[in-house]
């Protein structure tokens, strides 16, 4: 009944917006057949299961469809995090279970990740990827591994997030706010795991962890698993990272630069790598290392950029200074460049660019692991999730190169064997191009 509600409802608004018509929308309805009763599936050539994620339950499904289907039928799992091999073992015939996993709201979101099993029939698995872009989805062919491609290549997204905020880089808001006007992503980490609700987020993240025997690049963090021990799951329980009350609205800490005349163009010679000295200050974009490093070796004050994806378009730019004539000069180029400005922690390669250097280093593991290809990956990314680029296109355009060195300095800094380059990177470095 719940589903039955939530087609009308969505038919409904698509009607009112204009995008169906009426009679479109009665022909939806009377393409839909309910029933409570296995046995209705009898003559289904393709049966996808997105029932509760609990492997146990789900194989008593199947057991229940192997009794009325036709042997030729074939059988998909909507599973996120539950080995499509695993659920086909012991079934009478393992060469029709696949993985089909859609992204929520399936109506509007266009990735499908295709997972063979290890007994899943190749024509099966190309029949049902031609299928899958015949209803017009993006539909990518994955290894079937823990997380599949996106929920685990995507896991730095919000380990970054929460690790920035563990260790006082800014405040929850002001980090959203980066991702979003910085980098282009739609949600930051925080505010889209309110959405997500932590419990489910964190149980991802855990999985993941475990089923790759604690590698740490999945690390999940201390602190959204205390957010979930403290019943604060997000929107659903009315508070998470954030209140959801009616006065409750979180504001970025953003300090407004009177703007005056200027160069514009310094910002892009910054950001470029270039050698920009204001008032006797190095203005650079960050290399992975602390402002007060650079500081150190240079014998003079030094600000650190993070990551601008567009820096005519962002409406700040984000800092770590080394001392107050740094951050003296840094509020002056943001004055020239028409920008306000947010003053970070200094940290090892700041937050925006320590996140997109991670996403890339994790999706190069999962292109050396044969998860996916790398355009796939990063066509997964970008539809699944909503990516602004795919992450190892990102990592192209900043520079195999570059990206290496600057994940060398992170790691280097924090001891963490979390940022050491995937091998996969320091190859593509090497030629010089992606593969």
């Amino acid at each position: 009944a719940r589903g039955r509600d939530t087609i009308t409802r969505g038919l409904a608004a698509l009607t009112k917006r204009g995008k169906l018509s009426e009679a479109d929308a009665r022909a939806v309805t009377a393409r839909i057949d309910w029933t409570l009763d296995a046995a209705s599936l009898a003559p289904c050539g393709l049966v996808i299961e997105a029932i509760v994620e609990n492997a146990e339950i789900k194989r008593a499904l199947f057991e229940r469809l192997e009794g009325v289907l036709a042997d030729t039928a074939a059988i998909a799992t909507n599973t996120s995090s539950l080995p499509v091999t695993s659920l086909a073992a012991g079934r009478r015939n393992p060469a029709r279970y696949m993985g089909l996993h859609f992204f929520n709201p399936a109506p509007v979101m266009k990735l499908v990740e295709v997972i063979p099993g290890a007994e899943t029939d190749g024509a099966i698995a190309a029949s049902a990827l031609d299928l899958m872009k015949s209803w017009g989805k993006t539909a990518v062919m994955a290894r079937d591994v823990p997380g599949f491609i996106v929920n685990r290549a995507a896991r730095p997204f919000y380990g970054e997030g929460w690790r920035a905020l563990e260790e006082g880089a800014a405040d929850a808001a002001t980090l959203d706010f980066l991702y979003r006007d910085l980098a282009g992503f739609r949600m930051g980490p925080f505010e889209l795991g309110d959405l997500i609700g932590h419990d489910v987020n964190h149980a991802a993240a855990t999985s993941v962890f475990c089923a790759y025997s604690g590698r740490t690049r999945f690390t999940p963090s201390l602190m959204q698993g205390q957010l979930v021990a403290a019943g604060r799951l997000g929107r659903k329980s009315g508070r998470g990272v954030y209140a959801y009350g009616p006065d409750e609205s979180p504001s970025p800490q953003v300090l407004a630069v009177e703007k005056s005349a200027g160069d514009a163009a310094l910002l892009e010679a910054a950001i470029a790598g270039g050698c920009l000295e204001i008032d006797g200050v190095r203005i650079m974009l960050t290399d992975g290392r602390p402002a007060a490093a650079v500081s150190n070796e240079l014998k003079m004050p030094v600000a650190a950029i993070d990551y601008l994806r567009d820096p005519a378009a962002v409406s700040v730019i984000a800092f770590a200074c080394s001392d107050r004539e740094a951050k003296a000069a840094a509020l002056r180029l943001a004055a020239m460049s028409g920008k306000n400005a947010v003053l970070l922690s200094d940290r090892p390669g700041l937050v925006v660019l320590r996140t997109l250097l991670q996403l890339a280093n994790c999706a190069a593991d999962a292109v050396r692991d044969q998860v996916a290809s790398s355009d796939a990956i990063d066509l997964a990314m970008m539809n699944g999730v909503n990516y602004p680029f795919g992450p190892l296109a990102f990592a192209q355009g900043f520079g195999m190169t570059r990206a290496v060195a600057t994940l060398d300095a992170i790691a280097a800094e924090t001891g963490d064997a979390i940022y050491r380059p995937s091998e996969w990177l320091r190859a593509a470095a090497r030629i010089g191009v992606a593969t």
